[in-house]
């Protein structure tokens, strides 16, 4: 499947305001809530992606090229897992762990949404390099 690049960039955007106010405010039920905002997305239902399609896509016009819908589904599942690890350190008491795996995922979003460098992605585009039988 492809998709027009300025949504994950839009939802990146997004989630760098989330985790930024999970940050200042230490609210682990707010990191909960982006945990299942990565996870739809990781299940290709982003709710920032249905936000992005309905109201600020037919504002933009088309796209001037698509691309694989994998490595940005990959890329939230990334997310999902440092937000449960934010989530491990909130619940746990151990808020150094909490407030690192957030600032992990903030980092990896603000990347994303300012520079269209998706981390997440280029971790999925060398794991299928370096897969067996892959031809380079």
């Amino acid at each position: 499947m492809q998709i027009d690049p300025r949504g994950p960039r839009f939802g990146a955007a997004v989630t760098s305001v989330v985790l930024a106010v999970v940050l200042v405010t230490q609210n682990p039920w707010l990191l909960a809530a982006q945990a299942v905002v990565f996870a739809l997305g990781a299940a290709d239902a982003s709710p920032y992606g249905l936000v992005f399609r309905r109201f600020v896509r037919p504002r933009l016009g088309p796209p001037a090229e698509t691309e694989d819908a994998a490595p940005p589904r990959f890329a939230q599942a990334v997310g999902l897992g440092f937000a449960v690890v934010g989530l491990i350190g909130f619940v746990t008491g151990i808020t150094a762990l909490a407030l690192g795996a957030t600032a992990a995922a903030l980092l990896a979003a603000f990347l994303n949404a300012a520079f269209g460098f998706c981390l997440g992605c280029e971790m999925y585009l060398l794991i299928r390099r370096l897969q067996p039988g892959r031809i380079q």
